[in-house]
């Protein structure tokens, strides 16, 4: 009988090659040398390149942070420094501001002491244009009332009264 290459169960299948027990123990020989084998490359060889671009990784993720927090503090200090600028600049535009108000409001007394002078000058004029008006008008008033009062006498009696008689009448009635 020739024997052939195939592993036949008394059933007619063929069995799974690695439970065949005839050759379960090259198997396991082979196993231990590829286990062997590839743990000594990846040992020697993809373990370090892994590990030395893990380090290059982290050095560089390191170098970012520190570039980012210099950054970060670059900036924060542009905003202070920003931010001071700007509190100044308000500083300075208040007191400008107050100062401007100061001299605009002593400006406007000035004008209004003045304005005031002139107006109590103008016044004075006119109280005393008035005064000389008043005057006048009651030395006329004086002289209308006589020969008012002559007239009504003349025309009530028919005759013309002597014009010191009236002036004494016109005088008693103004003294009152």
């Amino acid at each position: 009988m020739a024997t052939s290459a195939r592993t036949e169960v008394p059933g007619g299948k063929p069995q799974f090659p690695p439970f065949n027990k005839e050759t379960f123990a090259s198997q396991l020989v082979w196993f231990a040398i590829a286990f062997v084998a590839l743990y000594l490359i990846i040992s020697k060889l993809a373990i370090p390149r892994i590990g030395g671009i893990m380090a290059a990784r982290s050095g560089q993720i390191e170098g970012d942070l520190a570039e980012a927090n210099r950054l970060k503090a670059q900036s924060d200090a542009a905003i202070a420094a920003y931010e001071k600028a700007l509190a100044d600049a308000r500083g300075r535009a208040q007191t400008l501001a107050a100062e401007t108000r100061e001299r605009l409001n002593a400006e406007a007394e000035v004008r209004r002491k003045k304005l005031e002078a002139e107006l109590a000058e103008k016044l004075l004029a006119a109280e005393k244009t008035i005064a000389a008006t008043k005057l006048a008008a009651m030395s006329n008033v004086r002289t209308i009332a006589a020969e008012t009062t002559a007239a009504i006498v003349e025309r009530l009696i028919g005759s013309t009264p002597a014009p010191a008689v009236v002036d004494a009448a016109v005088a008693d009635v103004l003294k009152r």
